[in-house]
């Protein structure tokens, strides 16, 4: 039986469904602490997000059992820890008030005098085992360190430099080093597969090397601004409606891609236009977490930007704008990773640098190991496999982008 052009979109797009839920369930997510040590003694704040908290059963409802039962694994989980035996925990943990969709405890710990110290985390390691818990330290009123912790990586030992208020964050018992922070940049994209899913919707049209460079170099440009406004706190949008973006983000470049080995005739414009126009009549009545004036401003994008591609006689050579234009959002998205860091001034470039760099690595190394197998399948004597190609994939990345949109924007 030979199934419809619709009918494999929609095979495919089932099959994407039950890839994004597990892509969803493996999304790298983030925690903060701040210790304050003081001779032996060390107040301890943690923040994380109140979805992190949902991966318990005791911990999707707010309530006096998720206080108390939340506050006790955050102080078992993420220990001070002085020649090998763990601060006792002296008063707390107490839950504090937190923006929206945020959760915040402080606890305070005593320790013997004059022993080694260590931060150990464990925090969500068992639920999701690709969160980073980031660190920051204070000793005795020096200056602040800050260390990256992850399922690998969960023991900060402090040594002598930390100890005394004055030692190098780049020494090895300082804070993350710039090495460290490539490498965070480059798992970031290799594990963030809603970003890889934009750029392969991106690169399934743009068969070119031209059209890869302007792509590549549109996407970089834009990340990379909103990436280091966001890091220095010049801009810090909401990170839900962010999220919810780069989902629609994604559904919007594989319609496109549709659309380009179509007959590229009004329908796809004016139906994402008109949806768009109608999700901004439901944000405006309350519902979902994308403002309206961004759904709107993103319904009269859609039509300028096809009209456009409409006129061009090389429609391909302007996916630098969506690509440009989409990566600002991405940015923002790379930056929650840091955003909530708190980085010390003097540690914020460094930081930003690396991770920044992380990122085009590893951007990079996906561009190589895909491009290539995109340029044969869609060129030469397989070249007759072109459309299925591209609407294959853009079918499913069309899922995954829906999928990421409506779970994150009214889920």
């Amino acid at each position: 039986m030979r199934l419809t052009a619709c009918g494999r979109g929609g095979l495919v797009g089932l099959v994407a469904l039950a890839v994004a839920g597990v892509a969803t369930a493996h999304e790298r997510t983030t925690s903060y602490s701040t210790w304050d040590v003081r001779g032996d003694t060390a107040h301890v704040t943690v923040r994380l997000s109140e979805l992190d908290a949902s991966h318990f059963s005791w911990g999707s409802q707010p309530g006096p059992e998720r206080e108390l039962r939340l506050g006790e694994y955050l102080a078992e989980r993420l220990q001070l820890v002085a020649a090998g035996r763990s601060c006792a925990v002296s008063d707390g943990p107490r839950e504090l008030r937190a923006p929206s969709g945020r959760l915040a405890f402080e606890w305070r710990v005593d320790c013997p005098a004059e022993a080694p110290l260590e931060v150990r985390s464990a925090v969500l390691f068992e639920v999701a085992p690709s969160h980073l818990h980031f660190v920051r330290l204070r000793r005795d009123g020096g200056p602040l360190h800050e260390r990256v912790l992850s399922d690998t990586e969960r023991v900060w030992s402090l040594g002598e430099a930390a100890a005394s208020g004055g030692g190098s964050a780049e020494s090895g018992t300082g804070g993350t080093t710039f090495w460290g922070y490539l490498r965070l940049g480059v798992e970031h994209i290799l594990e963030g597969y809603d970003h890889l899913a934009f750029l392969l919707a991106l690169l399934l049209v743009g068969s070119a090397l031209r059209d890869v460079v302007t792509i590549v170099t549109g996407f970089t440009a834009a990340h990379s601004i909103t990436l280091g406004l966001s890091a220095f706190g010049i801009l810090q949008p909401a990170a839900a409606p962010v999220e919810a973006l780069i989902g629609l983000s994604i559904a919007m470049v594989a319609a496109e891609n549709v659309w380009l080995v179509g007959d590229r005739g009004p329908l796809v414009p004016v139906v994402i236009a008109a949806t768009l126009a109608l999700l901004a009549g439901v944000a405006v009545a309350g519902f979902g977490r994308v403002p309206a004036i961004s759904l709107t401003g993103l319904a009269l994008f859609t039509l300028c930007y096809f009209g456009m591609l409409h006129r061009s006689a090389h429609a391909s050579h302007l996916r630098w704008a969506i690509a440009f234009i989409f990566g600002l959002i991405h940015g923002f998205g790379f930056a929650a990773v840091l955003g909530e860091a708190g980085l010390p001034p003097h540690r914020a470039v460094a930081a930003l640098f690396g991770f920044n760099a992380g990122v085009e690595v590893g951007q990079l190394a996906v561009v190589a190991a895909v491009w290539p197998l995109l340029r044969w399948g869609t060129t030469a004597r397989a070249g007759r496999f072109r459309v299925g190609i591209i609407e294959g994939g853009s079918a499913a990345v069309l899922a995954l982008g829906v999928f990421w949109f409506v779970s994150r924007a009214y889920g």
